[in-house]
């Protein structure tokens, strides 16, 4: 085993905990710890995997720029644990349940159908001139319309976050 196959071995479990218990915890400033260390390790993932890039923009944009900007809004309103019991929109369980069990379904054949222990095709190729580069020939070539996509989910996520945590 190579000293980045046992890193990720060590780190996996632990992500996975730290999701989970993401999930379960009662306080929201623990949550957004956990949250970190997600973040975190998955830009060690990202480094694992030959991904510079990626892995950097991860720590400096994500757990940097969104989770101090998450974790300044929890300090600045104080959300309580009884508070996040109450449902500001009727209905919204049964989708969260729904889209969940769904997200389920689909990581778990995205994992039932991977092939383990094959060099990934087309990286060097992809790398060739450059991390960032290839990247960016990608991303603005070939993926520009998922791009886009993705970008605009953000934003709708963003509103809907906005929308969500709004009390009366």
């Amino acid at each position: 085993m190579t000293g980045e196959s046992i890193l990720f071995w060590l780190l996996a479990p632990l992500t996975v905990l730290a999701a989970l218990g993401m999930l379960f915890v009662k306080k929201a400033m623990h949550s957004a710890i956990l949250l970190a260390f997600v973040m975190i390790s998955l830009a060690v993932f990202y480094l694992i995997q030959d991904a510079p890039f990626l892995g950097i923009v991860q720590i400096v944009v994500y757990t940097g720029a969104v989770m101090m900007l998450f974790l300044f809004i929890l300090m600045l309103v104080g959300v309580d644990s009884s508070d996040s019991l109450v449902e500001n929109i009727k209905g919204l369980r049964g989708v969260a349940i729904t889209t969940s069990l769904a997200f389920a379904a689909a990581i778990t054949s995205l994992i039932a159908r991977a092939e383990f222990g094959q060099e990934p095709i087309g990286l060097r190729a992809a790398n060739a001139n450059g991390n960032v580069e290839g990247l960016a020939k990608l991303l603005f070539s070939q993926y520009v319309w998922g791009f886009e996509v993705i970008s605009a989910l953000l934003i709708t996520a963003a509103l809907g976050a906005m929308v969500l945590a709004h009390t009366q």
